[in-house]
């Protein structure tokens, strides 16, 4: 009888977040099991906003263990850990644990030359520097992609470890000068609020102007000038600045008038790079409809989204309004927002009028372009826990309104809307199905969670998992379970057992565990027999549903190819 060569039989996959066959307890007192230092690293910088409490663990507690695994993996595999940390700050939109990790990356490569070399804290090795490129200035440059983001590095490093900037972190910062400084960079986030200015960066770096930029030699004596506070002169180089020069000249009485009258507001207030944050102050006065419709058009669509409240309470007109639901409904425009799923969640949850209903599910479908349809039949599994809210210790990430479980219902119920067929569940210590129509919106579907108490995926399963129907679960979660105590058939008197997700579901029905929290203790084996482990706040992790089940191996999101 043949064993291995069977109708059946299917090539063996793997995941890249795995685990090492050691085992912990989860928060909540179950079988846990530990990952590599890699896996571990990326499950927790797609989760954390540096400096803010989870539930189970401290945020001072997060960030040391963030920081040991970023340093430790620079040392180890730095060509990994820049991979991570350019995608986390682009494709994983997370900006802050980006700028840490490049950081300490460089700090750890530094003191690690340091013991054999005194100077070496002050120079790439010549092996990073001949044949990598320059790994510390490599990535530097590439998680600062914001203009104001600099200023933000210098300000982590010198608070950390001094005034002292070592030299590839300077260039590494010159480079991403010369991609970021602008006229409109200039005017929005060089401001007496930061304590690193453009010139600031610009005196310490010494970042010359780009080649195919002539005006920016001009902008970098400008902001020299301006933070010296020599600035009256603007270079004729520089219209946007002297456009909005002439616009801070014109009287208080004549602003308001300029708004309501101009039949140019808007392109009066875009050629002086007037954000509405600044037109607010330059007014001074309440931004009234005639103030919000001139710079409504030169706003960003992640402005639009976070202001639709403001703009209801203002009285901006319905043409305005379609205005702006067609910028949501524009692919390309939410593409380029970099906005998270959640994000449009929480401006159909707090936007007053329904005027902005459709679009916005049309924005956050969007953003889930890279949620499968899948085929067959799938369990889906979403956490409702205590844990997953805030109020019980736990405020969401980046103190955001937005708690976990409300994000992983919007992850959760776009699967279940493009899935053939798909058996929705909220858990926690209890579970019950969600109705999800076909056809029907996923901002409503979402509405219809509520919340439970603890953590129990083995019970979940138990209930819910049918061998005969489901060809895969996806659970969205924090991990963070309860044992799943069931009776013992082993135990003469009525024993109990801890269950585990494997004693559930045989290896042939894939079981992928979405990670929401970035807690080192996983729930379950992962990365090879039918067992996955995704992290992050983005759709893209479900990218590799597809891919596993062609029978094919995932790589990090960064790698972008089969293994």
């Amino acid at each position: 009888m043949s064993r291995f060569n069977t109708r059946s039989t299917r090539s063996a996959v793997h995941s890249p977040v795995t685990t090492t066959g050691e085992r912990t307890v989860t928060h909540e007192g179950a079988t846990g099991h530990l990952r590599d230092a890699r896996s571990e690293l990326f499950l927790l910088a797609v989760s954390n906003f540096v400096g803010q409490d989870a539930f189970y663990e401290k945020g001072g507690d997060r960030d040391d263990r963030y920081t040991q695994l970023v340093r430790q993996l620079a040392v180890e595999d730095p060509a990994w850990t820049v991979g991570l940390l350019g995608w986390l700050r682009g494709e994983g939109n997370m900006r802050t644990a980006a700028i840490v990790g490049a950081a300490e990356f460089v700090k750890a490569r530094l003191e690690g030359d340091k013991g054999t070399d005194p100077a070496g804290w002050n120079r790439e090795t010549a092996a990073d520097a001949s044949t990598n490129g320059g790994w510390n200035r490599r990535v530097i440059d590439a998680v600062l992609q914001r203009p104001d983001e600099p200023g933000e590095l210098l300000g982590y490093w010198t608070s950390r470890y001094g005034r002292k900037v070592p030299k590839p972190v300077k260039r590494g910062i010159a480079d991403a000068v010369q991609r970021l400084y602008n006229e409109r960079s200039l005017l929005k986030y060089d401001t007496d609020s930061k304590g690193y200015r453009f010139g600031d960066v610009l005196n310490l770096v010494h970042a010359a102007p780009a080649d195919d930029k002539p005006w920016q030699g001009h902008l970098f004596r400008h902001a020299l000038d301006r933070r010296h506070g020599n600035d009256e002169e603007i270079p004729g180089r520089l219209p946007l600045l002297l456009n909005r020069q002439r616009l801070m000249t014109l009287p208080l009485e004549e602003r308001r008038q300029l708004v309501t009258e101009n039949v140019d507001a808007s392109g009066e207030l875009s050629r002086a790079g007037m954000t509405w944050e600044a037109l607010a102050g330059w007014l001074q006065g309440p931004m009234d409809k005639a103030a919000w419709e001139a710079v409504i058009p030169s706003m960003g669509v992640m402005a639009l989204a976070r202001n639709l409240r403001n703009f209801d309470e203002a009285g901006v007109s319905d043409a305005v309004a379609a205005q702006i639901c067609a910028r949501f409904a524009d692919p390309e425009q939410v593409a380029k927002s970099r906005m998270f799923p959640f994000r449009w969640w929480a401006a159909y949850k707090h936007a007053p009028s329904l005027r902005w209903a459709h679009a916005l599910e049309q924005a956050l479908n969007h953003s889930l372009a890279n949620v499968p349809r899948l085929s067959g039949r799938t369990l889906i599994l979403v956490d409702r826990s205590p844990s997953m809210f805030p109020g019980y210790g736990f405020s969401t990430p980046n103190t955001s309104d937005i708690p976990l479980a409300e994000q992983a219902a919007v992850f959760g119920s776009a699967l279940a809307m493009r899935a053939e067929n798909a058996t929705l569940v909220e858990f926690g210590g209890s579970s019950k199905t969600v109705d999800v129509p076909k056809g029907g919106s996923v901002l409503k579907l979402i509405e219809k969670y509520s919340r439970n108490d603890g953590t129990d995926i083995p019970s979940a399963i138990k209930q819910h998992f049918d061998l005969l129907r489901h060809n895969r679960i996806v659970i969205v979660t924090d991990e963070q379970t309860r044992p799943g105590w069931l009776p013992s058939n082993m135990e003469r008197y009525g024993g109990m057992r801890e269950t585990a997700i494997d004693d559930l579901v045989p290896t042939t029905v894939p079981v992928y565990m979405w990670n929401m929290a970035g807690y080192k203790p996983g729930a379950m084996p992962s990365g090879s027999a039918g067992r996955h482990t995704f992290g992050g706040l983005t759709d893209h992790a479900f990218r590799m549903i597809p891919l596993l089940e062609a029978g094919r191996d995932a790589a990090w999101p960064w790698e972008n190819r089969a293994a």
